[in-house]
């Protein structure tokens, strides 16, 4: 049962602030040595977040793989009911969260202004409460 899940509150309303974001909290997660898994909405979008990994900085080096690729990179990325092995991680992208990501220790959800991910990530805040998750909002707006 996941212990805690992080919301991130980006001020911005544009899907490449999210995609920035994500590169800097993978960076920084890694750094820490935990497994990562992206959860993408579809292929096409775990292909762009692949590449944004590949490119992010370049005194930067995030190993990484999509799922359906046989290595043993750190960090996964998936659509669909993909799963690595390790349930340290889990980065909600989808709108949904899946019950299976509740075995995950830690889930991160990255929000931005735009009406579909404040209301998807609002349903997932309950979803969260009603397993009795711990929630830690980091409001970036503040800032």
């Amino acid at each position: 049962m996941t212990s805690k899940a992080d919301f991130y509150v980006l001020p911005s309303s544009d899907p490449d602030a999210r995609a920035r974001f994500l590169c800097r909290l993978v960076e920084k997660i890694r750094a820490l040595g935990h497994e990562i898994f992206i959860q993408a909405s579809n292929e096409t979008e775990a292909q762009r977040i692949d590449q944004l990994l590949w490119e992010y900085r370049p005194e930067s080096f995030i190993p990484h793989s999509l799922t359906n690729e046989t290595d043993n990179a750190g960090v996964k990325i998936g659509w669909d009911s993909q799963r690595p092995q390790h349930q340290d991680v889990y980065v909600n992208l989808d709108l949904g969260i899946p019950e299976d990501a509740l075995k995950y220790d830690r889930i991160l959800e990255i929000v931005i202004q735009s009406e579909d991910i404040l209301t998807a990530t609002r349903s997932n805040y309950k979803i969260y409460q009603k397993n009795s998750v711990k929630i830690d909002m980091h409001d970036m707006r503040k800032k």
